[in-house]
């Protein structure tokens, strides 16, 4: 991971345009090239971002350092440099995943013995599928054959439909299992997160774990 203070402004031209004046900022860049530009407030979220795949070169324009970062759609991220503050790489290693608690693990664990509970047809393919990112809760087929990844929540935020659309991603890069779709699974999903994964062509699946749990409802609610 690279981290870099700068004092820059920031430009993005896609299917709409927005700036960002001159101000002092964090930007991450990944190891899959992902590039993304913080403030010193907003706990998590960037100010603006550019998710992989995406190429990034460095270069100059009048004496100032100039980033482009393009997606494969075309669309570009343009960080200009005033000054920078600080810059340093560090190599973090492969992560081994967000280890789920005691209701994520368990909801996993049910609904892969009971996955036709998606649909009448669907077939597991495993649980814990990896990628180079971490592990995909479960990845299945559903009846007409095709692959699903489906990530599970217990409570279903922003960060979960974001944390499956990554994956989705690098599934879809694999000839042998795109086309892949989402499921977004959780006992409760927000009406943001619910927003965003519609979307993004993402299902949302509501998450009854009593129901999992017992033998006599069978029965997911689907949205």
């Amino acid at each position: 991971m690279r981290l870099v203070i700068a004092r820059c402004s920031v430009d993005y031209a896609g299917r709409l345009t927005a700036h960002l004046p001159s101000a002092t900022r964090l930007i991450l860049v990944k190891a899959d090239n992902s590039v993304s530009i913080h403030a010193d407030d907003r706990a998590y979220k960037p100010l603006n971002w550019m998710s992989p795949p995406c190429t990034l070169k460095e270069g100059t324009a009048d004496g100032v350092d100039v980033w482009t970062v393009v997606n494969k759609a075309g669309e570009k991220l343009i960080i200009t440099m005033e000054e920078i503050l600080h810059d340093s790489s560090h190599e973090l290693g492969v992560d081994p995943g967000l280890i789920k608690d005691g209701v994520e693990a368990h909801l996993q664990e049910l609904l892969a013995d009971r996955i036709e509970t998606l649909g009448e047809g669907y077939t597991l393919i495993r649980r814990e599928y990896p990628t180079a990112i971490g592990p995909v809760d479960i990845l299945c087929r559903d009846a007409s054959g095709g692959t699903v990844a489906v990530e599970i929540k217990r409570r279903g935020e922003i960060d979960g439909v974001e944390q499956l659309t990554r994956y989705l991603e690098l599934l879809n890069r694999d000839p042998h299992l795109a086309p892949v779709r989402g499921v977004f699974a959780a006992q409760e999903i927000k009406p943001q997160a619910r927003v965003l994964a519609t979307d993004r062509q993402i299902g949302c699946v509501v998450l009854d774990y009593n129901a999992l749990r017992g033998i006599e409802d069978d029965k997911l609610r689907l949205f």
